[in-house]
């Protein structure tokens, strides 16, 4: 259902596509019926900065809600920001203190979304990739952060 949601959208919206592409999984549970709880790593490519990757492994929960896209996956993950190849950035990012997000995905069926803002260091020329979730009620303070060197 979120994968269907994302193609749509990505369809419908080509300028806001974002690359996301699924690196791997590990179940972590098994169910008797619908597909096991799940670990996925994914890689997400900023889409204002050349040569900068983002890999984020995040929690997908199975079963019978999981398999028609119902189940709210819980708010743990880790991120991983590399340069991939030479840093460049295209066009403006945001330097503001609230920074700017760079990739969002639902991860309930309306209430929940696990999202990733970048922020730049202007003293130590860097950038700051930092992932949290927002929940409609009752937000989360699960977040992990990974940082880029604008420099070699």
């Amino acid at each position: 259902m979120v994968k269907f949601a994302a193609l749509t959208l990505a369809l419908l919206l080509p300028g806001l596509a974002v690359a996301q592409t699924r690196i791997g999984e590990v179940s972590t549970t098994f169910r008797l019926v619908g597909p096991n709880d799940k670990v996925l790593i994914e890689r997400y490519d900023d889409p204002k900065v050349d040569g900068v990757a983002c890999y984020v492994s995040r929690a997908d929960t199975g079963g019978l809600s999981g398999a028609v896209g119902l189940a709210e996956d819980p708010s743990r993950f880790s991120i991983a920001c590399r340069a991939v190849g030479p840093v460049k950035i295209r066009g403006e990012i945001d330097k503001g203190k609230k920074g700017e997000e760079v990739f969002s995905e639902r991860t309930s069926f309306i209430f929940k979304s696990m999202r990733v803002s970048r922020f730049f260091d202007t003293q130590k020329q860097v950038l700051v990739y930092l992932v949290w979730s927002t929940k409609l009620i009752d937000g989360s303070s699960y977040n992990a952060v990974s940082v880029v060197p604008l420099q070699n």
